[in-house]
Order: C-alpha cells, then sequence, then structure tokens
C-alpha cells in the first residue's frame, strides 16, 4: 500500500526508512536542523492562495469582536502570519475558517495539525460551527443560533456514553475492521449533523443528542488507559500475554506509581525547566507540553484530554505489545527493519486516526 507524502515529507520518511539510526544518530538529526518543519501560515497560505490574507483576517476578528483594540488584534494576526506564535482556542481556527471561507476538512486538518484534535463532533459548539460552515453560512449567523439552544452545565450522560464506548472497544489490533475499533459515539454524531439540511432540524438534532455531548475525547482516552496499565504493571502484564503462571510472592507485583511510571518510562531523559531561550526550533517543539506526573493524573482522574504526544510516547514506550495480537509476523528475524518500521508507521496511523488525531507528519519534530 502506498502513502501519500508531500516532497518535503517523503524526503524525511525516506531518511528514517533508509538511514538505519540508532537513538543517538537520530538525535543528532534533529540537533543538525534537518526537520524542514511544516509551519502554521505555510499551510495556510497554501489553503487561501490570495494576497489579502491578513486583511480579511483583521476585517473579520475586528467586526465580531468589536471591543477589542484594533491595534491589538492586527498585532495577533500578524504574528500568526510570522508563526510568532499560534491562535491560542480551537474557536480562533473556527473564526479563521470562516473568514478565509476554507471548507470543513480544511478546518479539520488545521485543527489537528495545531491541536492535537481535529473537529470534535461530540462538542455540540463545534458540530453546530461545522454545520454552519458546511452550508457556506457566516459565523454571525452560527453564533445567533447557539445562542438560542439549551446547554447543560455538565453534559448529562457522559459517563455513560463514556462506558458505552469502553464496551465496544475490547483490545484489539490496530488493523482490525471490528466496529468497536471507532469511537461509534463521535461518528453517529457525525452522520447525524450531515444529514441535516436545515436550521429548524438541525436544532432538533443538537436537543436529540445533548446528553451525549462532551469535550473529553473517549477513544483517546481508551487507549491511553490500556498502556498506563501496562506501564503500572509490566510484569504481570507480560505473564498474562503468554499465558506464564506464576505462584505465590512472583505472582503479586505491586502497581507502579504513576511518578514511577513517568520517570520510569516517559522522562526520556527530557531537561527539566521552563526556559526555552537556548533551545533551537525544533528542541523547542519537542519540549512544549511534555507529560509530567500532575497532568497524566489530571487525565487519569478525566479533568484533562489525552494530548498527542503522550499518546505518541505511551505507543513507543510499549511498542504496542498490549494492544496488538499475540502472534505478528513482524517480530520473526527475516522481517526486515524497514518493514518493521512501516509496520509501526501504519499501526501508528490507526490508532490516530481512531482517536480523531492528526495522522503523522515527519515535517512536524514531535
Amino acid at each position: 500500500m502506498s502513502i501519500l507524502f508531500t516532497r518535503g515529507s517523503a524526503a524525511q520518511y525516506d531518511a528514517i526508512l533508509y538511514g538505519r539510526m540508532t537513538p543517538g544518530m537520530a538525535a543528532e538529526y534533529l540537533r543538525e536542523k534537518k526537520v524542514s518543519v511544516r509551519s502554521f501560515s505555510q499551510t495556510l497560505r497554501q489553503m487561501y492562495p490570495g494576497e489579502d490574507i491578513e486583511e480579511r483576517l483583521e476585517s473579520f476578528f475586528e467586526e465580531i469582536r468589536p471591543s477589542a483594540k484594533a491595534s491589538s488584534v492586527k498585532k495577533k494576526i500578524r504574528n500568526w502570519i510570522c508563526d510568532k506564535n499560534l491562535p491560542s482556542s480551537r474557536e480562533d481556527y473556527y473564526c479563521i475558517a470562516f473568514a478565509l471561507g476554507l471548507d470543513e476538512d480544511q478546518l479539520s486538518f488545521l485543527l489537528g495539525m495545531n491541536t492535537d484534535y481535529a473537529i470534535q463532533y461530540r462538542d455540540g459548539r463545534e458540530a453546530v460551527l461545522s454545520w454552519f460552515l458546511r452550508h457556506d453560512k457566516n459565523y454571525r449567523e452560527a453564533l445567533d443560533f447557539l445562542s438560542s439552544l439549551p446547554v447543560l452545565e455538565q453534559p448529562a450522560g457522559a459517563e455513560k456514553a463514556e462506558e458505552t464506548e469502553k464496551s465496544c472497544c475490547a483490545p484489539v489490533s490496530a488493523y482490525s475492521s471490528c466496529p468497536g475499533d471507532n469511537s461509534i459515539i463521535t461518528h453517529e454524531i457525525r452522520d447525524e449533523f450531515r444529514l441535516v439540511h436545515n436550521t429548524e432540524d438541525l436544532r432538533d438534532c443538537y436537543i436529540r443528542n445533548l446528553s451525549r455531548f462532551g469535550k473529553l475525547h473517549l477513544r483517546s482516552y481508551y487507549y491511553f488507559d490500556q498502556y498506563l496499565k501496562l506501564l503500572g504493571k509490566p510484569l504481570t502484564n507480560y505473564y498474562e500475554k503468554y499465558n506464564i503462571h506464576l505462584e505465590g510472592k512472583e505472582q503479586d507485583e505491586p502497581d507502579y506509581s504513576i511518578e514511577v511510571v513517568m520517570n520510569t518510562y516517559l522522562s526520556l531523559h527530557m531537561p527539566v525547566g521552563k526556559k526555552y531561550s537556548n533551545y533551537n526550533l525544533v528542541q523547542r517543539l519537542i519540549k512544549e507540553n511534555w507529560p509530567n506526573s500532575t497532568s497524566i493524573k489530571n487525565i487519569k482522574n478525566r479533568i484533562k484530554d489525552v494530548p498527542r504526544k503522550l499518546l505518541l510516547l505511551m505507543y513507543v514506550v510499549t511498542e504496542d505489545s498490549g494492544l496488538r495480537e499475540d502472534y505478528r509476523e513482524v517480530d520473526e528475524d527475516y522481517i526486515t527493519l524497514e518493514e518493521r518500521v512501516e509496520d509501526h508507521w501504519w499501526a501508528l496511523g490507526g490508532m490516530l486516526a481512531d482517536c480523531g488525531m492528526a495522522p503523522l507528519d515527519l515535517r512536524n519534530a514531535p
């Protein structure tokens, strides 16, 4: 099966696939700044090639946020276009899409590239905004419509929805075609909203799904939870996987605390501290939002969403051993290194797609 790349990404893929790099060589490859990082402004200009991109954004944001200082709006947008910083909220990305006339797929790509997740159709606000964008309506109309809708302070049924999702998502291979592999709740809501053709039916659809809405992503939490269990009791899981039976104290392996899991598996010699002044761009991108014990606890307690970077890290340190079939041909001695790399590429891609996350991008250092 072929993989579609841009020219820059294809060069990076070949370097990884055929370079036979050791971890040290890979680190040096990043230090030498050989990765051509895909920027926000570059992507935005490809989606909207017009010369008036700054003017359109400034006009749009000044109109929808009249209380903001014009100078502040211009500075913010100029910083986006010059890649000094990124939009600070998901709502800003929706505003950009409405301002530039982007379509739903382009918006989803922008969100996934810069905020970990593409459009979250289980978030009622995003589902409605996406509907208005899809039907070429304007942002002001969408806000007026949203202001007329009922809202729950805490999404009723979120826990029930999560249990429903987990019950149909048994640990299976990333290649499995089992329907339980997908975030069926999100997919059902997305498909239901796509069948709506007028605002009256949109209101009915929104109210009908009110108890199913939620901001946190269910499927990514499922993967996170499975990986955390593997790391929390690595020997026990190994024995269970390969049907090794132990007796007495040998079978009583204590649970590793989140601090132990973090320090043992996920720190990966990442420098501590918040100073970025001595880092180059690639180093900053890698260190940005690196997980710590507190963030993992917040994710475990469903206070925060699962970041894409953390999920990738957990895949790497476990090599997906707990979510794949016991026997894999790729583990045989005759399988080449290149074939193993490709196997992990497809497995990672399948997991990210299943979670509604952006696919692997070899022009993104993390």
